[in-house]
């Protein structure tokens, strides 16, 4: 788990700056395009998985033995 979050932490950071360096610097138009098709998602992705909600302690056994609830 740890290592999922360092890595997310660090997918994040580079999308982040990838992003803001094609917003700042005038670069190729393939370059803007592949930070566009990749980095956008991957930043969206990275964010995501960083801020998914975790069960309080007091409900996490039952969020495994009923995982689906609410449908």
């Amino acid at each position: 788990m740890v290592s999922q979050k360092s890595l997310c932490i660090v997918l994040l950071a580079l999308s982040t700056i990838a992003i803001l360096a094609c917003l700042i610097i005038d670069f190729e138009a393939w370059i803007v395009y592949g930070v566009a098709i990749f980095g956008i998602p991957l930043w969206v992705l990275s964010l995501g998985l960083l801020t998914m909600a975790k069960p309080r302690p007091e409900d996490a056994e039952e969020r495994v033995k009923e995982p689906f609830t609410g449908y």
